[in-house]
């Protein structure tokens, strides 16, 4: 396990520690207030609970919340203010949800008490996690330190050759830096950052921010698994028409360049007869290609070849939206134009971007460059509004038949 993964893990464990501690604290201030009434047969929560699930349910609650919240994404890397205020508004939703499932269904007749208990909840929420997280903070910095990655800005300035430390830098997954004197040579944004008291701009930091990523990624891993259990008979039917139509596997995959400039392989329903690259040399995919199959050709035009990533989205290798990824063929020719391909292993590919959706299929090195360039626009201004927008393109993309 890295040392970024332990100390994940720490903050992950302080939490499900402290959740449970103030779930127990709540129910003897419960205890004590309503004179015993925790532990009758009336209990203390709504009829659809018993006394053991909340201690189950309720850290794995506060787990989905703070997790949402982005505090698990760079733990060691947001202020000490960013971090009270996280944790302060994390503690805040959980006491309304904890209020509105638990606390609301008591039969009182001073309403103050509800708002005892609310302010109670909070500040145990609180009070805490916060110094369970102090606590954590205070003793990896201590212990372990964090690992950072500083490129070096090449003495001659050769644009080619920084890219080419940024490209071998990013499998590691670690944050990259350069100095900010050669920061006008790269593409987009970032914020200038301190480490040890020299100023520096960590070209890895995402324009969204942690809470939004984490969303996102919630979003593609619940999204996956609704289609993959909804489009379940089409996934049946389309496999039988490719298993029909030519001689070959119903699945095709390729290995492709992701996040972190790490392959992977992606899937896809064959499309095109078996053995279409048989002479060795990865081809582009042209308007009116022979090597295409009839039902692939329809496949193509409403991009149901395409349906297989999902599973490819479920397993973390790509995004809903999100770059479309590279064979590393392809990857190395393009570099040889725009070396600045490399900045897009900050990001997880996707299945759709503005990238496909403006430029469609791409046949020429010339359309490879445009999606690049589109790709870059996107990922320079992520966001959540933005990604729906993008979504929505898609599904119009789709209903027109307008693929190759």
């Amino acid at each position: 396990m890295s040392n970024y993964r332990r100390q994940q893990f720490r903050f992950i464990l302080s939490d499900i520690l402290s959740a449970e501690l103030v779930w127990l604290l709540f129910l003897l201030f419960r205890w004590i207030v309503y004179e015993g009434r925790v532990f009758s047969v009336e209990g203390v929560l709504i009829p659809a609970f018993d006394f053991y699930k909340p201690l189950l349910l309720y850290p794995l609650g506060c787990l989905a919340v703070y997790y949402l919240s982005g505090y698990y994404l760079h733990p060691f890397k947001r202020s000490r203010s960013r971090g009270f205020l996280t944790t302060f508004v994390s503690a805040a939703i959980i006491s309304l949800g904890a209020f509105f499932i638990i606390i609301i269904d008591d039969h009182v007749t001073d309403y103050q008490r509800y708002l005892v208990s609310l302010v109670v909840m909070f500040v145990l929420q609180f009070g805490i996690s916060y110094a369970c997280r102090w606590a954590v903070r205070r003793f990896s910095r201590l212990y372990n330190g964090y690992e950072d990655i500083i490129v070096i800005d090449p003495p001659t300035g050769d644009e080619a050759e920084l890219y080419r430390q940024i490209r071998d830098a990013y499998p590691t997954g670690k944050p990259i830096y350069i100095r900010p004197r050669v920061y006008d040579l790269l593409t987009g944004a970032a914020q200038i950052r301190t480490l040890d008291d020299e100023a520096l701009v960590c070209i890895t930091d995402l324009n969204m921010s942690d809470s939004e990523v984490c969303i996102k990624r919630a979003f593609d891993i619940s999204a996956s698994i609704v289609c993959l259990v909804a489009f379940s008979p089409l996934y049946a039917l389309l496999s039988v028409l490719v298993w029909w139509s030519s001689k070959g596997p119903v699945f095709y995959t390729q290995e492709r360049i992701g996040l972190h400039g790490q392959p992977f392989r992606i899937y896809k329903f064959r499309t095109m007869i078996e053995d279409a690259e048989e002479e060795g040399m990865p081809q582009l995919s042209r308007k009116d290609d022979i090597r295409v199959t009839p039902i692939g050709y329809w496949m193509r035009k409403y991009r149901l070849d395409e349906l297989p990533q999902i599973w490819n989205v479920l397993r973390g290798d790509m995004s809903f939206v999100g770059p479309r990824p590279e064979r590393p063929y392809f990857v190395r020719l393009i570099e040889q134009q725009a070396p600045y391909y490399c900045l897009l292993y900050k990001i997880r590919p996707g299945l759709t971007s503005w990238g496909p959706i403006r430029v469609g299929y791409t046949d020429t090195m010339e359309k490879m460059i445009r999606r690049l360039n589109y790709d870059v626009a996107y990922m320079e201004n992520m966001s959540l509004l933005l990604d729906i927008k993008i979504m929505l393109s898609t599904l119009s993309v789709l209903f027109n038949g307008k693929g190759q």
